[in-house]
């Protein structure tokens, strides 16, 4: 496989690792020091950094004032602000940002696009459902309000975002669980689903009337919100009903969220080599011995199988190139291998380390807490596998 990344995502990564240069995991919020959530809001100086750098834009059309650049330089960038981690919801922006420009209306988007790119809109997504066990859409309906109209009229030529030749609002009821950034987002993507059964895909205002949210609380102290829904009215164009719309961000979600395993993996392997080859036992550092050196390079195929497989996924979701199985299946293998590789490098990390690992006044307790979210977002590999041999079953190879 050639996974050469071309000149425009490479100075991509050049301008991440400009901007997050200046973030010390040090320096990130810890949830073992602080009761409750570990901030109230993204980190909007580190925000408006990377829109400075162009990168809340690097994956938009030029038309909205972006780079037109593919998923791949998304994840690319998501690999090194989890190296950092870094307190910004740029998956969650760009994900639902592309969604809208992809699937979206396209008067919406050229209102929305130029000011995410800019940084002065954050988006984020509900994927979670009421439960986080069961489908998203299934957890939110989305019923026409026959008793008011939109002053637009739209045609069913499939260039306006799925939308048909109704022009009635839309009513939102239901509760989405575990939405990351909601307090702060201008935007949150809800997945929905229609009486007639179709997953579509809301775009709905955070203050709008009917919206609600409840604190919550994730393992990495990061201050989520139970988003309900009481009634909300949305515009037409406000709803994205093409078919496969909400997969494909769903897609796009699990794949960003493998690259971030990867950053994190990353970070906390070369954190482990650089202790262990500094710490000695018996006038030797602890690196040297075979038990240790062993542990050390089992990790390191963990991160390289975690690399490898994320950019074929990603690189599926980019051309849409056709394989033996759908795009699911590599992102299942994806997601199996960033689900376990990254527990698994984090917990070696902290037996290497021994009591520093546990110590608060060292960074690697923030990064053990990022690796469970992130775990638990991803969802344990057993599900996956259970999904890579439905896929299997379905599409025999050979």
């Amino acid at each position: 496989m050639d996974f050469t990344f071309t000149e425009e995502q490479q100075a991509a990564v050049e301008a991440a690792r400009a901007v997050f240069s200046g973030v010390e995991p040090d320096g990130v919020p810890s949830p073992a020091l602080t009761p409750g959530a570990v901030a109230e809001d993204v980190d909007r100086p580190l925000w408006a950094q990377l829109a400075a750098g162009d990168l809340l834009g690097l994956t938009l059309a030029p038309e909205h004032g972006g780079a037109g650049l593919d998923p791949v330089a998304l994840c690319l960038v998501l690999r090194e602000s989890a190296k950092v981690l870094a307190r910004v919801p740029l998956l969650e922006t760009c994900a639902v940002a592309m969604s809208l420009q992809r699937d979206g209306y396209p008067g919406l988007a050229a209102e929305l696009l130029p000011r995410v790119g800019r940084g002065e809109l954050v988006l984020t997504v509900a994927a979670n459902g009421r439960t986080g066990h069961d489908p998203a859409e299934l957890a939110v309906t989305a019923v026409r309000d026959s008793n008011g109209k939109n002053d637009r009229s739209s045609s069913n030529d499939g260039s306006d975002g799925g939308h048909d030749s109704d022009s009635s609002p839309w009513v939102l009821d239901g509760v989405q669980s575990g939405v990351p950034w909601a307090h702060s987002a201008d935007w949150i993507a809800v997945p929905a689903h229609t009486p007639d059964g179709r997953a579509v895909l809301a775009l709905v205002c955070r203050t709008a009337e009917g919206v609600t949210l409840v604190e919550q609380v994730s393992t990495s102290g990061e201050l989520l919100a139970e988003v309900r829904l009481d009634g909300v009215r949305i515009e037409d164009r406000a709803l994205i009903g093409t078919p496969g719309a909400w997969e494909w961000l769903r897609a796009l979600l699990t794949t960003g969220t493998c690259a971030l395993a990867l950053g994190l993996g990353a970070s906390v392997l070369s954190m482990t080599s650089e202790y262990t080859g500094k710490r000695e036992q018996f006038g030797f550092p602890i690196a040297t011995f075979q038990s240790v050196a062993v542990q050390a390079a089992d990790r390191y195929i963990d991160l390289r199988a975690m690399e490898v497989t994320l950019w074929q996924a990603a690189w599926r979701i980019s051309t849409g190139t056709a394989g033996a199985l759908p795009v699911a299946g590599d992102i299942a293998v994806a997601k199996i291998w960033a689900s376990d590789g990254v527990r698994r490098i984090v917990q070696t990390a902290q037996h290497l380390h021994g009591g520093f690992g546990a110590d608060t006044d060292y960074p690697l307790h923030r990064f053990h807490a990022w690796a469970k979210q992130i775990e638990l977002s991803l969802g344990p590999a057993a599900a996956h596998e259970e999904a890579l041999g439905d896929l299997l079953a379905a599409h025999p190879l050979g």
